[in-house]
């Protein structure tokens, strides 16, 4: 039998953890499923966690995690992951924007052949702002990421076991997750799922949340394209920086000597030409260094090529 674990990290929610419960229960009892539904309590200040630990000595399917403080939702999913033991997990929020009733086309989505299935949240239902900003900020992904999926911010995904096995999350990583899934060989996929309007609580989004997404993008970036050849990304600066070192030494030596002039500003060119040369020799000595770094790990990861976490199969 197929074991699901159904992740729901949440935030001073009290008043949509039951409704959310009945909901997830109703759709659950009709699948031929083995599942646990594990609710990550990320520090509320409500009435979250008296709640949460009321329903689980009510039901032993459900398992009850909570944070000593809010450290944010990747934290929160991490924890989720660590503590799960379903060969499928579908995350989702505990706010009742996302409907339960998606859950069966997640769990075929990942039976047809897909490591991590995406919700795309088709016809949102939240305030202008946030539609806007959220467009804009999916847009900027797509283009700089170059992964094709419409909807980063969704919470509602599924996975195979083998994929948060291969990912740790910090920061505000947990947007990114389908890229630091492409990025080590598994298959995405995306659904439309169904959106509902905020009727309790209030929306932890804002300006703030965006800006240190785009944080993140930039990191999420560094990390995908210079990861394995850091020497790429320092000793393309190192080299641009030493070019221009060189030439204006060339420069200078030319007005010097073969001109006869130098206008006054022989020492601050000089300066300048010394700070190019160093920067340029510091930056491709750190890629180098970091080439070294990269190259160590990679061989400790080749030793352990074997592993299920690299493997899709082996056929016998």
């Amino acid at each position: 039998m197929r074991t699901l674990s159904l992740i729901i990290p949440l935030y001073n929610e009290e008043k949509n953890i039951i409704p959310l419960y009945n909901k997830i229960n109703n759709i659950l009892r009709n699948i031929h499923v083995e599942y646990e539904i594990i609710f990550v309590d990320d520090g509320s200040k409500d009435k979250s966690s008296l709640i949460l630990n009321d329903l689980s000595e009510k039901d032993k399917k459900v398992k009850v995690i909570i944070l000593r403080r809010n450290f944010g939702k990747s934290i929160a999913l991490q924890t989720g992951f660590n503590n799960s033991s379903g060969e499928i997990v579908i995350t989702m929020d505990g706010d009742l924007q996302d409907d339960p009733k998606e859950i069966p086309r997640f769990i075929n989505g990942i039976e047809s052949g897909f490591d991590l299935v995406s919700g795309w949240k088709f016809k949102r239902l939240d305030p202008i702002t946030k539609i806007i900003s959220s467009k804009i900020f999916n847009l900027l992904t797509r283009i700089i990421t170059r992964v094709n999926l419409h909807d980063f911010n969704c919470g509602y995904k599924a996975y195979r076991r083998e994929v948060i096995n291969s990912i740790d999350l910090y920061g505000g990583h947990h947007r990114y997750i389908p890229i630091l899934a492409k990025m080590q060989g598994f298959k995405i996929g995306e659904i439309k799922v169904m959106h509902h309007k905020r009727i309790y609580g209030k929306s932890k989004y804002g300006f703030s949340r965006l800006l240190k997404g785009l944080f993140d993008l930039i990191t999420i970036k560094f990390i995908t394209t210079f990861e394995k050849n850091p020497f790429y990304l320092f000793g393309t600066l190192g080299f641009i920086f030493l070019f221009f070192g060189l030439i204006t030494g060339i420069y200078v030596l030319y007005i010097k000597y073969v001109l006869n002039e130098l206008l006054g500003l022989g020492r601050p060119i000089v300066i300048l030409i010394a700070l190019f040369v160093i920067a340029g020799v510091q930056l491709i000595s750190t890629g180098l260094i970091g080439e070294l770094l990269v190259r160590k790990k990679s061989l400790e990861e080749t030793k352990e090529f074997f592993n299920k976490k690299y493997i899709k199969e082996i056929s016998k």
